[in-house]
């Protein structure tokens, strides 16, 4: 959860509406949200964390107007010619967008929400920063076109906000506030990024802090340049557009700004909306209700969504471009639901009765699992995401297809894993310490990509299992595929091949009714060395789901 601080008073001039601290506690509690405390005037409100939109007064106030049946303002830009260079950027933080929103009346209290919104978008969404930073200026303190390049440090000098003195960069990052607390995000880094005017002034090198000359809004600022820098574009346009889309809400009016890439022009912001089909069976399957498309559309016009067109099997909907939490069709039937109302739904049980028991893969793992503690095994418990380093260029083998995390932050979680004895020999890395023999084996779930499923991925149940000892060798393993085999009456045949984390000739597939399974051998000197280990290591691998048909 994260906590919005606002006002009871200011919350219901922006709906409209003079709602009751038990209505408004009601609502919030219908949409999933939560009235935490209150003093006097001051609200403290629970939002969960995948709505950045709602982070700000104006943000919380346009859903309560939707949900309430009033209408809230479209975000409409007003082209400019208005022009952001970019060039000789620092890699490590390339992209911007930014536009100017003129008419604003700013008094303290704004001030001060603008500011709330800032950082709560920097804490959160931003994740502290890491994936981009957000800046406003004075317009009338600006002269365009302004350009946002990189300089090598020291080169860098201006007074940063609410410093007495001029600093260069490094000196910003041992001596202000902020430059000390952000100064882990640009480390490492030969130049760091800047903003600077047709006047040569420095505005701000971020992600760190603005120029308390040309960077500081006050009461009687009108006009304001609005910017955010970072990583990864997709991401640092949310921010930017709930943002600006707050400012608009306050009065203000967005003007585009042409954000010039060398030979590509990005015009922002475009707060361009997802269109979407939903069916109306599918909504009534999902809730166990029996709505007609009517009401589908009344209580998705109260989570902000627009209706483009609806026939009594399916309806044409445009997600609010604010919304970065919609990633499947089920986001949007929870929507409904929370529109609805959880406590309009029946109690009810179901007519068909049946006993309650483990699955049968549950019961798999069990059995498995019991069998080799028998042996004197150790089970060990690894985490899903992982990193294309340990699953492949320490495996000694080429990248296969996988489920990538994308740009992350933290570079050693990039991926899901697509096979457990990677992250088993991990666990002999981190415990040489620990008297030999080490005999461990892990019985858990890989993810694959299948672009059959409609989540372009499935989950694989496998088991993997490792000895490390100065005498592991290829028939030790074997006879626990033996043993394995004995106990659940299965035949199998093992294919040699050539496989880059086993050594040649003592590598094999292990075969079940024709088809591959898995993969048995000694693990490969390279791979050894690669995980810093010295003690011979042998190892199994089974898919279950193919063994079983799971």
């Amino acid at each position: 959860m994260v906590v919005l601080e606002t006002r009871h008073s200011i919350l219901n001039s922006l709906i409209g509406e003079k709602l009751s601290l038990k209505e408004l506690e009601e609502i919030l509690f219908n949409l999933g949200y939560e009235l935490e405390d209150i003093s006097g005037d001051n609200l403290r409100i629970d939002i969960t964390a995948e709505r950045p939109d709602l982070l700000s007064t104006q943000g919380l106030a346009r859903a309560l107007r939707a949900y309430l049946g009033f209408k809230n303002i479209d975000y409409k830009v007003i082209k400019s010619k208005g022009k952001i260079k970019v060039e000789n950027t620092a890699k490590e933080w390339p992209f911007v967008l930014a536009c100017i929103v003129k008419g604003l009346k700013f008094d303290d209290e704004k001030i001060k929400e603008v500011i709330r919104i800032q950082e709560k978008l920097g804490t959160t969404f931003l994740r502290n920063r890491k994936k981009g930073g957000l800046g406003l200026y004075p317009l009338d303190k600006i002269k365009f076109p302004v350009k946002y390049t990189s300089e090598e440090p020291k080169k860098i000098v201006y007074r940063p906000l609410e410093y007495s003195e001029k600093l260069n960069a490094l000196e910003i990052l041992q001596k202000h506030p902020t430059g000390i607390k952000y100064k882990y995000l640009v480390n490492g880094w030969k130049r760091f990024p800047i903003f600077i005017d047709s006047n040569k002034t420095i505005m701000s090198m971020p992600p760190i802090v603005n120029s308390h000359d040309v960077g500081k809004i006050d009461e009687n600022t009108k006009d304001v340049f609005v910017e955010v820098t970072g990583k990864d574009l997709k991401t640092i346009t949310m921010a930017f557009e709930i943002l600006v889309g707050a400012l608009m809400d306050m009065g203000g009016k967005a003007y585009s700004l042409n954000i010039n890439y060398g030979n590509k022009i990005i015009k922002c912001p475009e707060f361009k909306e997802e269109k979407r089909k939903l069916n109306v069976d599918y909504v009534n399957k999902i809730l166990g209700l029996n709505l007609k498309t009517s009401e589908i559309k009344r209580l998705l016009e109260k989570m902000m969504y627009k209706i483009k067109s609806a026939n009594e099997k399916e309806l044409k909907i445009i997600i609010p471009s604010t919304r970065s939490d919609i990633w499947h069709n089920i986001d949007v039937v929870d929507d409904i639901m929370r529109a609805y109302g959880c406590n309009n739904f029946e109690l009810n049980l179901k007519s068909v009765e049946s006993i309650g028991e483990t699955t049968k893969s549950v019961k798999l793992k069990e059995e498995i699992s019991n069998l080799f503690i028998g042996l004197g095994y150790q089970e060990v418990f690894t985490l899903m995401l992982t990193n294309k380093e340990n699953q492949f260029r320490k495996m000694n083998i080429e990248e296969s297809k996988h489920i990538n995390l994308g740009k992350s932050v933290e570079q050693s979680v990039n991926m899901a894993r697509n096979w457990l004895l990677p992250e088993l020999i991990n666990c002999l890395h981190f415990n040489r310490s620990v008297e030999y023999p080490h005999k461990i084996f892990e019985i858990n779930h890989v993810v694959l990509p299948d672009n059959t499923r409609d989540v372009m991925s499935k989950d694989v149940l496998k088991l993997s299992i490792v000895n490390s000892h100065s005498s592991a060798n290829f028939t030790e393993i074997k006879q626990i595929l033996d043993y394995l085999a004995n106990s659940f009456s299965f035949k199998y045949d093992i294919k040699e091949i050539e496989h880059g984390s086993f050594i040649n000739g003592r590598a094999g597939n292990v075969i079940v009714d024709g088809s591959e399974i898995g993969v048995i051998g000694e693990i490969s000197p390279v791979v050894l060395g690669n995980f810093g280990l010295e003690a011979p290591v042998s190892a199994l691998e089974l898919d279950l789901n193919k063994l079983f048909n799971l």
